[in-house]
């Protein structure tokens, strides 16, 4: 956040890695709000605390996976993702909890990033907007008073 690099924030981002592979959804899909308009770290939280991680599961993986790996794994990456970075695992820990599966798991905390509530319905709406806009063939900005063209490198 601060423009630190650690081990902690590599164990962040390898949190994220895994939610995003159980869910087949990237954390960074501002425009997909087919799963939750919170983002993927708030919805997987909520499914979890709710009792229901496996609402995150990819559809594709449904048939062809193991239900005790896929809690295992979804609860891996909460545990990466949790807010104070001292209660983040060290990578030597979650190669040992991937790898047995009986080493028993801490129950994760609420994870950094996680949105309270739903964003503003209009704001989602404008960035849905905006989204259309960018895949046009004349791009600009909202207010007209700029132009942003978007160039792979």
């Amino acid at each position: 956040m601060f423009g630190k690099y650690s081990e902690k924030s590599d164990i962040f981002s390898f949190g994220v890695m895994i939610l995003e592979i159980v869910s087949g959804k990237k954390n960074s899909s501002s425009y997909d709000y087919s799963y939750s308009s919170d983002g993927l770290l708030s919805h997987a939280w909520k499914q979890w605390r709710d009792g229901t991680p496996f609402q995150i599961l990819d559809p594709n993986l449904h048939e062809s996976c193991s239900q005790m790996e896929v809690i295992r794994c979804i609860q891996v990456g909460l545990l990466c993702v949790q807010e104070n970075p001292s209660d983040r695992p060290q990578m030597a820990e979650v190669v040992s909890y991937l790898s047995n599966l009986s080493i028993e798991l801490l129950s994760p905390h609420e994870p950094a990033f996680f949105v309270h509530g739903r964003m503003n319905p209009n704001m989602v709406a404008m960035e849905e907007d905006s989204g259309h806009l960018s895949n046009s063939s004349t791009q600009h900005s909202l207010n007209e008073m700029s132009i942003s063209i978007s160039v792979p490198r």
